[in-house]
């Protein structure tokens, strides 16, 4: 079994790339791993090899061919932040947050149908919320596998490493599209509205940043490992947490920019661009493995028995246009 899965990961590695690019998500999923601490979940090592070369396989989940997988997965891969501005605080829910800018549109619609146009899922992307409901998935999983391995059921610890080993793929891919500067912004695939330093309209700036300069660098692992941070995350909301790591790189959003207009993405010399990949891919990576570890500690307790249910109308903070009532802030 695992075999025909590694065979089918090496296959869609070859496939072209929407994300980071094959080589910058093999990296940062590598250095994430070999950077858990030594009380974590250090089993995933073993797997290593197939993280990596799985790495892109939620990039092959967005065809058109596909076309209720791609209406579903498209909006995980991005956070264009600039078009849902006139949300404050951002809401702990993705069905809350989807329903806000469908009110958004509805008013919008009548006084600047272009802008509402826009203002939909499709053009603001649902990355933070991919990221914490994978993350949930990790952690139950995990939790499931600490079960087995105490009942000495050592097959069904075995398979479970496995399942636990492809959630990290999928939390990995989120994490690492997040990191990368173009995929928190509008302007994604081109400068979009007012363009007073004249940077490139040209959606292949996407690519030429991610994918062909990586190469041109030869990105690999322990360039982002010396660019990691210390272990950051056992503590506090995360979600919070991953909306500020979001913010962070789309900041450097216009870096991209003023980079390519300079033609830096042409040159292996230029230490500004390469700085730029570093910081980027060694934070992606520093989240990574925080997110992990932190599931590890979690897994480790038991489930809170009368834990307040998202489902149940006596939730406080139900909200029936949804159906449930939004995670609450984790302030341990």
């Amino acid at each position: 079994m695992i075999k025909r899965v590694f065979a089918l990961a090496l296959a869609m590695a070859a496939a072209p790339a929407l994300a980071w690019g094959h080589q910058a998500h093999a990296a940062i999923d590598r250095a994430a791993i070999a950077a858990l601490p030594a009380d974590g979940p250090t089993f995933l090592r073993a797997y290593a090899d197939y993280i990596a070369a799985s790495s892109t396989i939620p990039d092959g989940w967005r065809n058109a061919s596909e076309p209720f997988s791609k209406i579903e997965e498209d909006p995980n891969h991005g956070w264009f932040r600039e078009r849902f501005a006139f949300l404050k605080p951002i809401p702990r829910s993705r069905y809350a947050f989807i329903l806000a800018l469908y009110r958004e549109n509805q008013r919008l619609a009548p006084v600047d149908p272009a802008l509402a146009a826009r203002t939909n899922v499709r053009w603001t992307g649902t990355l933070p919320f991919a990221v914490m409901e994978q993350y949930g998935h990790v952690v139950a999983d995990m939790r499931q596998l600490r079960a087995a391995r105490a009942t000495g059921a050592k097959q069904d610890a075995r398979f479970l490493e496995q399942t636990c080993a492809f959630d990290v793929v999928r939390l990995g891919h989120y994490v690492g599209d997040g990191s990368q500067p173009l995929h928190d912004s509008m302007n994604s695939d081109g400068w979009q509205g007012a363009n007073p330093h004249d940077y490139t309209t040209d959606g292949s700036i996407h690519g030429r940043f991610e994918t062909d300069y990586v190469r041109l660098i030869g990105l690999t692992e322990n360039d982002i490992g010396r660019h990691m941070t210390p272990l950051t995350h056992e503590r506090g909301d995360l979600f919070d947490a991953v909306l500020a790591y979001l913010d962070e790189a789309g900041d450097q959003m216009e870096t991209v920019y003023r980079l390519d207009k300079r033609g830096a993405f042409a040159s292996q010399a230029d230490t500004d661009a390469r700085a730029l990949v570093y910081a980027q891919t060694g934070a992606g990576a520093s989240m990574l493995r925080d997110l992990i570890a932190r599931a590890w500690i979690e897994s480790a307790q038991p489930k809170v028995e009368g834990a307040p249910n998202p489902i149940d109308p006596r939730t406080p903070g139900f909200d029936p246009t949804t159906g449930s009532a939004p995670p609450p802030v984790n302030h341990n």
